[in-house]
This record gives C-alpha cells, structure tokens and sequence, in this order.
C-alpha cells in the first residue's frame, strides 16, 4: 500500500502526520516517535538521482539529529517499486568527469541511512534494485510484501553494487551466497528472498506492519535503542572479546542515564516509563 504526500509541510515535526519535504522527491512524515522517510519519485519509480540523493542525505541528516525520532521507516509512494536503483538515463549523460563529481553525493545517501542512529525499517513493494535494494539493506530490518523483487543486477550493466551491496549482502546472508546473487544479477521473488534471508518479515501491507512494527520498537528507551543499535553496528565482524569490549562502552553509556533510571523507576512502580530520552 502506498503512502501519499501532500504539498503542504506542517511547522511542527512531531505532530502526527506531519510532513517536512526535502526537495522534490523526499519527505518525512511523523506518526509521533516514529518517522517516516519517503522515497516520492513515482514518475521514475523513485530511480535515485543526483537531486534524490541529495535529499536523501538531508533528511537522513535531519533525522540523525532528532532526539523526538525513535525508529525510521523507510517506504514509497509508488505502488510497484520500493526503487530501481540509480537513475541510469541521467548517469548515461554524464561525463567521466562528471560521474567521479557525482560520485560523493550517490554515496552519501546510502551512508545516510546506513549511519541513521536510531532502529531502521524498510517497507519493500515491488522493484527493489540494485540502489534500491542497497537502501534497504542499509536498514536494520526489512520487511516485505509478496509484490516484492529484490536483487543486485549491476554487473549486468557493467558496473558493481555501489552503495554498500558488496559489503552489506554478505553480512546479511553469507559470503557464497551473496557471491550466488551478485555474479548472476538475478532478481529474486518475495518468497525466495524470505527463504534466502535477503528480507526479514513478509506481510500482506509492508508499510503497515513496517510502521507497527517500529512503533513497538519506539515504545523503548531512545537511549537504549540507539546504544543496542551501535553496539550491534560496531561489534560486527570483531571477534568476541573485541565484541564484548564494543558492548561494554554502549553498556556504560546508558547505564547512568536518564532513561536507564526511569525505566527501572517505572517497572517498579508498574507503570509505563516516561523516558527523558538523555
């Protein structure tokens, strides 16, 4: 199901349906703790060009620094593409010279979403390639509906997965398997992809379970959130001891916190915690 965007931006961020633009074709709007970053270039089936990945580094920006944001969602307002990737009929008018100029802002757009510090969800209809895969795989969890297709299918092109498929596929599925999918660029059905791992949860509305889902998440401690996410993040790949140490620091990060001591005030009292959320 699609989310549709009104021209209008409201001035208060928190507010319920509240939509910020940035740019043409990136908006977020709040449903209170929970933002949603929508790709909005349906015209192009949210195709990433130099102008959307501005905007997708902005509001990734924006929302970095919003301590009220506790969990991101990340949807489309096209009905039959989450996004094709990289919009390749403005990369086939650019100069070599102009490609490797391109090449900063393409990649800070991916990294946006991948460095956002609170939990992240992508809600996948339909077409989600190459870039458009990277996007989602950038997020924390991905949530799916059976219209999605996902895959990487850029040396098909004759290129490679640009933002972070090389690195990120493997993390979520394995080496060899990530290998199987990248060298023969095939697309894969929402099924297989569940099956293989590419995608976590499938759902008859991808956005709605997606935005249930971070809502639950939301009800949590933001602190403990953000410090649970960075210490998965950086302790990946280390090895157990190096793991346990990157724990530890996010441990003593909240342990004297705000939100540590009213969570442990309201469990006692039974009661909902009201987190300060420092």
């Amino acid at each position: 199901m699609t989310s549709e965007i009104s021209d209008t931006e409201q001035t208060s961020p928190e507010q319920p349906g509240a939509v910020r633009r940035f740019g043409e074709f990136v908006a977020v709007r709040r449903h209170g703790h929970v933002a949603e970053l929508v790709l909005d270039r349906p015209k192009a089936m949210n195709a990433v060009s130099t102008a959307m990945a501005r905007s997708i580094a902005a509001a990734c920006e924006a929302l970095s620094a919003d301590a009220s944001a506790r969990t991101v969602v990340v949807t489309s307002t096209h009905d039959r593409a989450f996004c094709v990737g990289a919009d390749l009929k403005e990369r086939n008018s650019l100069t070599d010279a102009e490609l490797v100029r391109q090449r900063p802002t393409a990649r800070a757009a991916y990294t946006g979403v991948l460095e956002l510090p609170m939990p992240t969800i992508a809600a996948v209809q339909g077409f989600a390639l190459g870039g458009g895969f990277e996007l989602a795989l950038a997020c924390d969890v991905i949530v799916a509906d059976a219209t999605a297709v996902v895959g990487l299918p850029e040396v098909s092109v004759g290129v490679i997965p640009g933002g972070g498929g090389t690195q990120l596929l493997p993390r979520r599925v394995g080496a060899a398997r990530a290998a199987e999918l990248v060298f023969t660029a095939r697309r894969v059905e929402a099924t297989e992809a569940r099956e293989l791992g590419l995608v976590d949860i499938l759902a008859e509305d991808a956005r709605a379970r997606a935005l249930q889902l971070a809502a639950g998440m939301a009800a949590n401690s933001p602190v403990g959130l953000r410090a649970a996410k960075r210490a998965m993040r950086l302790g990946h790949g280390l090895d157990l001891r190096a793991g346990l140490e990157v724990e530890d620091a996010a441990w003593r990060s909240v342990a004297f916190s705000g939100d540590r001591a009213e969570g442990v005030a309201a469990f006692n009292e039974k009661r909902k915690p009201e987190w300060p959320g420092e």
